[in-house]
């Protein structure tokens, strides 16, 4: 017997009076329905069962591109092509998707972006912890009904990954391997036998088409909770890498400190593209422990300076420029906070970035600005 849930309930609260409705952070359905809508016009492709538009108009919308009528679909993600087929693929057959790799990877970004083109609804998630309970994949209970009437379908809480099975939609786990690995494994039936058993209530969910799970992993996470073999055969494992090239990245963190200034009303800056450029420079020869042409040797702070976090700096400094500045994005602005993310071990990592400073920055002609920022900061 197969239970069947109820519809589920509005996800958007009303504001308060005289509060504006718009939220902070637009779900991804949300923030792109018109380019969601204006590929679900055009897509004329086989779609899966119950999917919103097909694997082409889903890869499309994570890509970019532009529609025959001339609409313009911008990227999402900025990365190879074939890594996005591969897991655009991944979900229109019966294996989850394993997306790893290392922090800022933009693995939610992808996983949230999926499951709006996929199911038009990325709120179906669980976001792994140290403490994420089993009732977070499986179901939970109203415990007030539970006393008062026992076992009961009214009584029963689904979990988003339950919902995702009865309705046919994607469901999303964020940082899977934080999770503990007994509670990790509570995945296996779901993703084997796309059942649900509820021993309670003598029922189970059964998966219906259109189910499906995107999971993200960290590199870094490695020996935390790792995946047991039976678990990690349920998935195809997509790596998503770091940007092969500075363009690539600085045109990432340009076009994401774009989206999230408008979504806070701050001013472009006309000139910003000089300290984002510097920003990700810094960030990916620390990163890499080699300056960009290849000459000298540098050493590695304790930190990812991932690309998200230089979308964050780079963020940051853009406030400071319009609220205590002139507009314009300037190496006052960033220093502050390129020097956060380089130095989280104190003692390490401060040697490391005086370094840095005093053996490339100082000497890279044209940074001079630059360097004398980094320099009072760092004082």
């Amino acid at each position: 017997m197969s239970a069947n849930l109820a519809s589920t309930p509005s996800r958007t609260a009303a504001p308060h009076p005289g509060e504006s409705a718009a939220a902070l952070r637009p779900h991804a359905e949300d923030a792109f329905a018109g380019e969601l809508a204006a590929l679900a016009a055009q897509d004329d492709r086989p779609r899966p069962a119950r999917w919103k538009l097909s694997p082409w108009a889903v890869a499309t919308y994570l890509l970019g591109g532009t529609l025959p009528d001339g609409t313009v679909i911008s990227p999402k993600y900025v990365g190879p092509r074939r890594i996005v087929e591969v897991a655009v693929t991944t979900l229109a057959t019966d294996r989850a998707l394993l997306l790893l790799g290392v922090p800022g990877t933009a693995k939610t970004w992808v996983s949230e972006h999926l499951a709006a083109a996929v199911s038009g609804d990325s709120t179906l998630l669980v976001q792994g912890t140290a403490g994420t309970p089993e009732e977070a994949i499986r179901y939970g209970w109203n415990y007030a009904r539970l006393l008062a009437h026992g076992p009961s379908r009214d009584a029963l809480v689904p979990s988003p990954v339950m919902r995702a099975m009865a309705e046919g939609r994607t469901a999303r786990v964020e940082e899977l391997t934080r999770i503990p690995a007994d509670v990790q494994d509570t995945l296996i039936t779901i993703l084997s036998e796309k059942t649900l058993p509820v021993p309670e209530l003598g029922e189970e969910v059964q998966a219906v088409r259109g189910f499906n799970l995107i999971a993200t992993a960290n590199d870094r996470d490695r020996g935390v909770n790792d995946l047991s073999s039976a678990l990690r055969r349920r998935f195809n494992t997509v790596v998503l890498p770091l940007p092969e090239s500075a363009e690539a990245e600085v045109d990432i963190v340009t076009r994401r400190v774009e989206q999230i200034g408008r979504s806070l009303d701050l001013p472009a800056a006309p000139d910003g593209k000089t300290e984002i450029r510097r920003v990700v420079t810094v960030f990916r020869e620390l990163r890499d422990g080699l300056t960009g042409d290849g000459r000298t040797k540098v050493k590695s702070p304790s930190g990812t300076l991932s690309t998200a976090e230089a979308i964050s700096v780079v963020t940051g400094g853009l406030a400071l420029a319009a609220h205590f500045g002139d507009g314009v994005l300037r190496p006052a602005d960033v220093a502050a906070g390129i020097l956060g993310a380089v130095v989280r071990d104190p003692a390490a990592d401060r040697v490391v970035w005086q370094e840095y400073l005093e053996t490339v920055v100082r000497e890279r002609e044209g940074w001079t600005d630059f360097y004398r920022a980094c320099r009072e900061v760092s004082a």
